[in-house]
């Protein structure tokens, strides 16, 4: 989905949001609602606070943001659906503390700019908060990383990533197939973050999407802060999309981890001559040096022998795509030509077959139980298995089925990779955030069709 539906489909399901909820919408006792509240309520957050308001076992507490517009357009939302107003933090870029340390809470959800994650997550678990749903990503530089998972730790708390992409229908009717050995045992798998994202890097001010070429303080929404990433650093700036789900098909942190990486940048043009093409050669940002390169390759080698090709491909024209390839000894898929092979079992050899049919048949129980509930829902429906799950754990007191040492290893691969371009694509240990716990931990991740 482009982010042009996504706008669209938000308008849309925000009306939708204000009728009574049916199914799953309608569980939970009215005093035993969870407790929740949100910090950032830009267009992600939107989409995740029109969820929590579509759930009946939700009792959003609090909301935070520093900008204006965005919450007068989440305070619209929350009227449409007929709550009550939550108690709202604004003010200063610290109102967000307040809420946590004032607030009774049994879980946050975090989606403001990058660098602000690592933060708010362990200010949040300072304040005793035992449940903290973050956007993507966790932390700027590698010590970022290991100072969230040492406070999760410390208290025992649990830090989930919202990584919606591990929820897609086809990403997950693969992992049953690779579950149920279709593909053989796991050898090659490759995917990444393949998305021009030029009109989001850059706007008018006004609009979120197009329209100029302005960032950073002329900027509006994420050209406000995003595209400065692109200027200082060169690295995999977003690699969860496409790790997320490569993590669950060879159970990493659960019997398998990775164990080195390596990245390679390509040259820096399509910023650059966006710029000027949209806002010719004498605006002032087309003076401005782009340190992020046109597309970036990251090969990880694993434990058990499999290897992962990762690619950041954001800055030039071309259709969204994943660019997903799951590959073992019996066949393999691809989402970009949308085709399957299983040798013996594919209708003829050395010929594709189209994925639906195989995709049909191993439909994952999670949406063959759920996919009613997950109409209206952000991203093709993805974004309510990925709130669904969270609160589910909540209610349950039990962990999150995507937990900190995952968040941490996906996240961490955007530090990593920039050390290894700036060491002149020198090889990089990974780290092992879980201790050597991964040898022990059993895959947990989707297993039934709850959450």
């Amino acid at each position: 989905m482009n982010r042009k539906e996504f706008v669209r489909n938000t308008a849309l399901t925000t009306a939708a949001f204000a009728m009574p909820g049916k199914g799953l919408f309608a569980l939970g006792a009215a005093d035993n609602k969870v407790r929740m509240a949100i910090i950032g309520t830009g267009l992600r957050g939107q989409n995740h606070l029109e969820l929590l308001l579509r759930r009946a076992d939700v009792d959003l507490v609090a909301i935070c943001d520093v900008s204006d517009v965005m919450l007068a357009t989440a305070k619209e939302i929350i009227t449409k659906s007929g709550r009550k107003m939550p108690q709202v933090y604004t003010g200063d870029n610290y109102a967000w503390k307040r809420l946590v340390e004032m607030e009774k809470l049994d879980g946050v959800i975090i989606a403001t700019p990058w660098e602000w994650h690592k933060s708010m997550i362990i200010g949040s678990l300072d304040a005793g908060i035992k449940y903290v749903g973050s956007e993507v990503i966790i932390g700027i530089t590698l010590q970022d990383h290991w100072d969230v998972v040492k406070a999760a730790e410390k208290y025992g708390a649990n830090v989930m990533m919202l990584e919606n992409v591990c929820y897609r229908r086809d990403v997950m009717a693969v992992l049953n197939m690779v579950r149920q050995g279709l593909f053989g045992e796991m050898v090659h798998l490759q995917g990444g973050y393949q998305h021009d994202l030029r009109e989001v890097k850059f706007n008018d001010g006004v609009h979120p999407y197009g329209g100029g070429v302005e960032f950073g303080e002329n900027g509006f929404s994420e050209a406000r802060w995003r595209t400065a990433h692109s200027v200082h650093r060169n690295g995999d700036l977003y690699p969860t999309h496409g790790i997320g789900p490569i993590a669950n098909y060879i159970n990493i942190n659960h019997g398998n981890r990775f164990i080195s990486l390596c990245s390679f940048s390509s040259k820096s043009r399509g910023l650059h001559n966006h710029i000027v093409k949209k806002g010719g050669e004498a605006h002032p940002n087309a003076k401005v040096s782009f340190k992020l390169g046109d597309v970036v390759t990251t090969s990880i080698d694993c434990a058990n022998g499999e290897t992962i090709l990762l690619q950041h491909d954001t800055n030039l024209p071309r259709p969204y795509s994943l660019g997903f390839r799951v590959q073992g000894t019996e066949g393999l898929w691809m989402d970009v030509n949308k085709s399957i092979y299983i040798q013996e079992k594919s209708a003829k050899p050395h010929q594709w077959d189209g994925a639906k049919e195989w995709l049909d048949k191993y439909d994952h129980p999670l949406w063959a139980r759920w996919s009613k509930d997950t109409e209206g829902a952000g991203h093709g429906g993805m974004d309510f298995f990925v709130i669904h799950s969270f609160i589910e754990s909540i209610k349950r007191k039990t962990p999150t089925p995507m937990d900190v040492y995952d968040a941490a290893a996906w996240s961490a691969i955007t530090p990593l990779s920039e050390q290894s371009i700036e060491l002149g694509h020198e090889t990089i240990e990974f780290p092992d955030f879980t201790g050597g716990q991964w040898m022990h931990r059993k895959p947990v991740f989707a297993l039934n069709d709850e959450y």
